[in-house]
């Protein structure tokens, strides 16, 4: 097989010896683009983490893998938090999802369906890439490229790059299964069976394929809500308990299959592809409606029950929606057949059940070679899709009034991306140094589609005129209006050098330059440098720009919600609009620009020759002009008079809007620590790992966000996170204990600042001579929680955005085979 060994290709690039002690010693693709290297002796911070730290835990969703093996990674299960439940947003170093690129087989990897209209901090209004569809089954090992590289990859890529490396064996076959339940409540349980399978594909090339079957159960660490209890007082029938459950969410039927395949053309060409296909259907539980919370289904605004008919309202409007006056006045509804109030039919509440399902289909075919002269060289094209079908159940459009269903489909999100790559890779013999140009070109296009929900899920019903809300309670359903396909293409080239001046000393750099629809062009640059003092130690460091284009999403997307003013108790159509809509203008809104970067990083290599390894960083990382949501505006009267009159009659629709808008700067600056000492001692091998990084992020700048978001922005999650592994093989056992710190964070949903806790995992897996293990183990061991937050009023009992959730002690056994 031609292994093609030059940074936009990855070929077959192995570890240096298959005991491998640490991550020092692995050698990556990611960072560079000339020939493959070990990391300690990359001029940027590379982690490695391979498919035994895959391996050595109990789930099966990407994400939560990752949160255990890198510290600056974040994911949060975000309960009742609409889309962010179910594409869940993640934050390397404390930045935006969309912040971080996420390559596979080192090819730029398309961006997920889901706007996070409503989440937690750097996440809010972001578009981030579906990692969740990635079978950790598939993976040889994932590169975390810890600094910016925009001037190498193009946009996303300002706090790092996460590259998934797939598995390449053309034999051998592995099967396993694997079986998880919390300690806490019986029935929250995880079931995962997965296997992979590596075939020759004629004499010279491979076909390895991989798949992943998975569903795990809702947990539920909440409370019962304060007016369920009341009702059950009452003697209501039928209130659920817990009326609003608050844990991680149902998902159901988790299919993921990878194929990866290499073909040799020649002795010198060789032919690619690559592929991936995802489904799932996530869900979780909206808040709980009761007839003494709910605006637009049981009350008004001003707490007064909500009745529907002629004159009704004058014989009954003006009574509180208080527990003390719900039977009374049920009754008396009850008795009077022209008047309707939905505490007839469901005076024991409801709770909407949102889920969708997600589907995710990308795949890269390409060719590369090399001539005769060594100029390597990597033509490619890839196309991938990201899909959501939202649904919401258990709850109504009381528009609709007794005839409402109670199931509705939501709508669609599509997000398309295709990419065509040309690249180049030539290293010169200059005698006393060597250097290495790599050039390239790449096409890429972008695509966000919104698909309307069926009717019932966004009409105006007839009770619409009595005060009754419209849409599907909860979420309502995308209406036509909101429905669309916006598309931006881009054009892009870059140069990226690298030259040894001396033996000891590296200096790289890169720049590119990109030109996008709509706004314009940027360019940027990287310089990056490496210096051995000794055998064992060395000093690298890099410095550059970077930048994150807006998405079509965020330029064109529309969410539009009628809704109840607070104030004046009349019904409202708010949306969300795309900043370039006239509406938006006539507001001040523009066209989306480019986020920019610059960032920093310093660091120092020790790479002991008794196996202990440390390597130090520090970076910085300032953004400017970020993207976010505005705040809510009024359309006036004048404002649409005038529109209308331009020829935007759609400008009549809207009450109030927010759209997409460079609003803010951010500085970030921290500290990455990652120590490794592996040695054999008389029970066999054995590794101990300890990784550390403290991030700090601080708002500069901003027009118009609130001060409970720059909180969100700088303290929403751990400022410091630490990791620490011993791994002991001997003879057929091998054991695995870690140790996971998150520190002090805030939390809006409660509005208070809470402690840091620390989860323990531990593994025993025994391997028989015939291919067969066995393991057993658990995750946080000692039955650890983070604080209480207990708010009887919604049912919670834990935060929100707890940092390694609040389920407690998870149980798990794994069979596997493999030959």
């Amino acid at each position: 097989m031609l292994a093609l060994l030059a940074g936009p290709v990855v070929g077959s690039a192995q570890a240096v010896s298959d005991d491998v002690q640490g991550p020092i010693e692995e050698v990556v693709v990611v960072g560079t683009r000339a020939l493959p290297r070990s990391v300690e002796d990359s001029s940027v911070p590379v982690d490695i983490i391979g498919t035994e730290d895959f391996e050595n835990q109990a789930g099966f969703d990407m994400s939560n893998l990752i949160r255990s093996a890198v510290p600056s990674f974040h994911v949060s299960d975000n309960p009742t938090r609409d889309l962010a439940a179910l594409l869940r947003p993640v934050n390397l170093r404390g930045l935006a999802p969309d912040h971080t690129l996420v390559l596979m087989n080192n090819k730029r990897r398309h961006r997920g369906s889901v706007i996070q209209w409503v989440s937690n901090g750097a996440s809010n209004g972001a578009q981030g890439p579906d990692i969740s569809a990635i079978p950790a089954f598939a993976v040889q090992r994932m590169e975390v490229l810890r600094d910016g590289a925009a001037a190498q990859y193009g946009s996303d890529a300002i706090a790092g790059v996460l590259n998934f490396v797939l598995k390449d064996a053309a034999e051998g076959v592995a099967l396993e299964a694997r079986y998880g339940a919390y300690t806490e409540r019986s029935g929250e349980d995880m079931t995962s069976i997965a296997a992979n399978i590596g075939l020759a594909l004629t004499d010279d090339g491979f076909a390895n394929f991989s798949f992943e079957y998975g569903e795990s159960a809702p947990t539920d660490r909440s409370v019962q809500h304060r007016d369920a209890t009341a009702l059950i007082g009452l003697g209501i029938a039928n209130v659920a308990v817990p009326a609003k459950p608050w844990g991680s969410p149902t998902v159901n039927d988790s299919i993921k299959a990878v194929a990866n395949i290499g073909v040799d053309l020649s002795d010198s060409n060789e032919l690619y592809a690559f592929g991936n296909y995802a489904s799932r259907e996530v869900s979780t539980a909206f808040f709980f409606r009761s007839p003494m919370n709910r605006n637009g289904v049981y009350k008004t605004s001003a707490n007064k029950f909500l009745v529907a008919g002629e004159g009704c309202a004058a014989k009954y409007g003006d009574i509180d929606s208080t527990a003390a006056n719900l039977m009374s006045f049920r009754e008396t509804v009850l008795a009077d057949e022209g008047c309707f109030s939905f505490v007839e039919t469901h005076a024991e509440g409801f709770t909407p059940q949102f889920g969708a399902t997600i589907s995710d289909i990308s795949g890269v075919i390409g060719v590369r070679g090399e001539w005769a002269n060594g100029l390597m060289w990597d033509i490619s094209a890839g196309i991938g899709e990201n899909s959501l079908a939202a649904f919401n159940h258990n709850t109504l459009n009381a528009s609709l009034g007794p005839n409402s269903p109670r199931d509705f489909d939501i709508g669609d999100y599509t997000q398309r991306d295709t990419n065509f790559n040309a690249d180049v890779v030539y290293p010169v013999d200059l005698g006393a140094s060597d250097l290495n140009v790599a050039a390239g070109f790449e096409v890429r296009t972008e695509e966000f589609q919104i698909t309307a929900g069926e009717r019932s899920a966004w009409e105006i019903g007839p009770y619409n005129r009595y005060g009754f809300g419209s849409g599907s309670n909860g979420f309502g359903g995308f209406n036509p209006t909101a429905s669309g396909t916006w598309d931006r293409g881009n054009v892009a080239g870059y140069l990226d050098l690298e030259v040894n001046p001396t033996e000891a000393w590296r200096i790289g750099g890169a720049v590119r330059f990109e030109d996008f629809d709509g706004f314009g062009s940027t360019t940027n640059f990287k310089l990056a440098t490496h210096l051995r003092l000794s055998d064992s130690f060395a000093l690298r460091g890099s410095t550059g720009t970077g930048f994150r284009a807006p998405t079509p999403g965020q330029s064109n997307a529309r969410n539009l919600s009628t809704v109840v003013n607070a104030v004046t108790n009349e019904f409202e159509e708010r949306g969300t609009i795309g900043p370039t809509h006239p509406v938006a203008m006539a507001l001040g809104g523009r066209e989306l620009q480019p986020e920019e970067s610059r960032s920093l990083s310093v660091g120092a290599v020790l790479a002991a020759d008794n196996g202990f390894s440390l390597t130090v960083d520090y970076f910085s990382i300032d953004i400017e002009e970020r993207i976010a949501l505005s705040g809510i505006f009024d359309v006036t009267d004048d404002i649409k008079q005038r529109l209308v009159a331009d020829g935007v009659p759609e400008a009549n629709e809207f009450t109030s809007v927010r759209y997409f808008t460079n609003d803010f700067d951010t500085d970030t600056a921290g500290i990455d620590v990652v120590a490794s000492y592996g040695w054999n001692n008389a029970n066999g091998n054995a590794d101990l790992l300890f990784s550390f990084n403290t991030t700090d992020t601080e708002v500069v700048d901003s027009s118009s966000i609130s001060a409970g978001t720059i909180r969100n922005l700088e303290h929403g999650w751990p400022e410091t996170r630490y990791n620490l592994t011993y791994r002991q093989s001997f003879n057929q056992w091998d054991v695995v204990a870690r140790y996971s710190f998150y520190g002090d964070w805030y939390d809006d949903h409660a509005g208070a600042d809470f402690s840091g806790y620390g989860l323990a995992d531990v593994q025993v897996r025994y391997d028989f001579a015939s291919g067969l293990a066995v393991t057993l183990g658990a995750e946080n061991v000692l039955d650890e929680y983070p604080d209480e937050a207990i708010n009887y009023g919604n049912g919670r009992r834990y935060p929100r955005y707890a940092p390694a959730g609040h389920n407690g002690a998870l149980v798990y056994a794994k069979v596997g085979f493999s030959m």
